[in-house]
């Protein structure tokens, strides 16, 4: 150090033409204002420095040391230490909103965040005389985590008190000061996220330790699992492996130190079963060593229902399908029977003609009863704000985006009124946002506009999913056709159906891997 840097330092000083007789020129400060300012930035550093500070101190009590500390540019922020050499410090012009740089000589503080490495002047090492009979120490101190350097920390003391030792213990005080820095980052962070998790109505949160010990619950689980514990196992300090239907989720997370994602539960609450999604993941800390296990619960009661809604809507379209063409089938060859029974009437017995021709009567009253369960519902129009009416779809699907991760951008322009079923134009909104819902899977996009164009309430779906094939899109609305393992392809058919009696217009547009749009216009009054 002093065959390299600091004769390199004391060069620099004579070329700048500074008096190594005089006192250093201090040139740059903070106002009141600006050094307020720094240390309220600083103020949990010197809060954590303070501490470490005042332990080594206590410890050469009655020996005249002085501490400072500067920022990352060499501003001095704080004083610490005994008050004679503070005093005899303040006297050389030294005080808090200084900045040592280089062109005030060399200079421990300069040299340290130059050459981001510990530095020591002890007497002649520094350029000015006056500075002789000082020795100083001076080692940066950084995010642990980053490597920023967040400034310098600085021993001072008469040269006669200099030692080889305390530049080390320096680093070590500096170590310990960017270990304490590091912990209460992360613990903040903990904090913050724990604070997130707890505190959120939507979600029922449990935290176990790494033996499956409950040691943290919110209000929403607390509500959830009461429900069906009436042992209370579900408290704090209990193990959570005797959670009914959760618990064996949680064993196996900290068991085969695996995440559990998505797994749909159902919890009975009294008569009535309540369906969950629970998710359960494993937390490690730097050592890799399980020390947190976090499970959440999504209630997703209303989203079954609303697709045991949509289903039973599915299954009946279909059940109506099935009914017309069953009954047309047998309406035809039956209306043949009929007629050639009744031209051989004069030949066949009257009793068994008549008995014939009541069993006819009979099945034809049967056909009728299929073909009334193939005719649409006795459609009531009435002027309806169409607008309203996609909201309160909206708000039924709203939990499910959520949780599926799907943000809505809804724009509403121009609104006008239509003339229609309401029940039947809430499906028609149903299917289709039900369809965007499946082809976004790991979450996405979804715009939705309303507005008129040329007479009508145009409004389209906006999805940036999967998308379709050309070879799809040509056979929507198609009965049996579907790209789901589970659908019937009956989904779009109604959509369609309910258009046209509507006297609407359905237009559908996708490309493979961009997403879907889908636009639906109501005549307007």
């Amino acid at each position: 150090m002093k065959n390299h840097i600091i004769i390199e330092s004391h060069k620099k000083c004579e070329q700048q033409g500074l008096n190594p007789d005089g006192l250093p020129i201090y040139t740059e400060r903070f106002s009141s204002a600006e050094l307020e300012a720094r240390r309220l930035k600083y103020k949990e550093i010197i809060e954590v420095i303070g501490f470490f500070v005042d332990k080594f101190l206590s410890s050469v009590a009655g020996d005249p040391f002085f501490v400072a500390i500067s920022d990352a540019k060499g501003y001095l922020l704080e004083f610490k230490g005994d008050n004679s050499i503070i005093s005899q410090v303040r006297q050389l012009g030294i005080e808090e909103g200084l900045r040592f740089s280089e062109e005030i000589g060399t200079n421990a503080v300069d040299l340290c965040l130059r050459h981001h490495q510990p530095v020591q002047l002890i007497g002649d090492d520094h350029f000015h005389k006056v500075l002789h009979q000082l020795a100083c120490y001076t080692a940066p101190f950084h995010m642990e985590d980053s490597g920023q350097v967040l400034g310098t920390l600085s021993i001072m003391t008469a040269a006669q008190f200099a030692h080889p030792h305390l530049l080390a213990l320096l680093c070590t005080i500096v170590d310990s000061i960017e270990r304490e820095l590091l912990l209460r980052k992360n613990n903040t962070q903990l904090q913050i996220l724990n604070q997130v998790l707890m505190d959120t109505n939507y979600y029922g949160i449990v935290i176990t330790d790494a033996l499956g010990t409950i040691v943290e619950m919110n209000d929403k689980s607390t509500a959830i699992l009461k429900t069906i514990e009436e042992s209370g196992s579900c408290c704090l300090g209990r193990s959570v492996f005797e959670v009914n239907r959760i618990g064996p989720y949680f064993e196996q997370v900290i068991k085969d130190r695996e995440t559990c994602v998505g797994v749909e539960v159902a919890l009975m609450s009294g008569m009535e079963p309540q369906y969950f999604m629970l998710d359960v993941v494993p937390i490690y800390n730097n050592e890799q060593q399980l020390t947190r296990v976090v499970g959440s619960l999504r209630d997703i009661t209303e989203m079954k229902i609303a697709e045991e809604l949509l289903r039973n809507t599915e299954k009946l379209g279909f059940a109506g399908q099935i009914a017309v063409s069953i009954a047309h089938e047998i309406r035809n060859p039956m209306t043949t029977v009929k007629g050639m029974l009744q031209m051989t009437s004069k030949t066949t017995n009257p009793h068994y003609y008549n008995l014939m021709m009541s069993e006819l009567e009979r099945m034809n009253a049967i056909v009728g009863e299929f073909l009334i369960l193939g005719r649409p519902q006795a459609i009531q129009y009435k002027e309806e704000q169409c607008h309203l009416i996609l909201e309160e779809v909206l708000s039924v699907f709203e939990l499910q985006l959520e949780m599926n991760g799907i943000k809505v951008h809804y724009e509403c322009g121009d609104r006008k009124s239509i003339r229609c079923d309401r029940d039947q134009v809430k499906q028609v909104f149903l299917n289709i946002l039900k369809n965007a819902i499946e082809a976004l899977p790991f979450g996405g996009e979804m715009n939705i506009l309303l507005d008129a164009v040329d007479g009508y309430q145009q409004i389209r779906f906006t999805d940036n999913g999967v998308g379709m094939t050309d070879e799809v899109l040509q056979r929507i609305g198609q009965p049996f056709h579907t790209t789901r393992r589970d659908g019937n392809g009956l989904g779009m058919m109604i959509v369609d159906k309910i258009l046209s009696s509507h006297n609407g217009m359905l237009s559908v547009s996708s490309e493979l891997g961009i997403g879907t749009s889908v636009e639906v216009r109501f005549p307007s009054l």
